[in-house]
């Protein structure tokens, strides 16, 4: 959910770590692995923060930075615990832009979240676990309704719909009546 390293590693070598995989325990990363670390840099729109302090970038960029790091690695499984927490509105949407982006292209994506309009915007498919169990499975469309949600949850809300049904959001019913 959240990651601040001890030392202070610029982005460029948080992401070459994502290589080590690839390289023998006497050897060092190589051209190859730096061209893995620049071309997952600039696929994340983030070439601009090589040089920079981990440390010392918003947690939005260290997100789109570790995204780069499992990139670079040639993972084809990205495993993300809300990957959003944490971060302001703009670089919530960035990263979940980020994320679907990858999906379309054939990563597969598994990611938990607490936000169900996340789910519902960027998903193709939702588990939804409450106490350990599975209790829907399915297209955000079929799943995230009323009354999931306050099971979920066990809030007083009701999802509403724009646009036909293809966007969908939670609103509390203390602001409706």
């Amino acid at each position: 959910q959240s990651h601040s390293p001890v030392y202070n590693f610029s982005v460029f070598d948080m992401v070459l770590m994502g290589t080590t995989s690839q390289v023998s325990n006497i050897s060092s990363p190589g051209p190859k692995q730096r061209e893995l670390v620049m071309a997952s840099l600039e696929r994340m729109g983030i070439t601009h923060l090589f040089n920079r302090s981990y440390n010392f970038i918003s947690g939005g960029e260290r997100q789109l930075v570790l995204i780069s790091r499992a990139l670079a690695q040639q993972a084809k499984i990205l495993v993300m615990d809300e990957p959003t927490a944490n971060l302001d509105y703009g670089n919530q949407m960035r990263v979940l832009d980020q994320i679907k982006s990858l999906s379309k292209e054939g990563y597969t994506i598994i990611l938990s979240t607490h936000n169900p309009d996340q789910s519902y915007l960027f998903a193709d498919r939702i588990l939804a676990l409450n106490g350990g169990k599975l209790i829907a499975d399915g297209t955000p469309k079929d799943i995230i309704t009323t009354e999931l949600i306050r099971t979920l949850y066990n809030v007083d809300i009701t999802v509403e719909s724009l646009h036909d049904d293809n966007i969908r959001f939670c609103v509390p019913n203390s602001l409706i009546k």
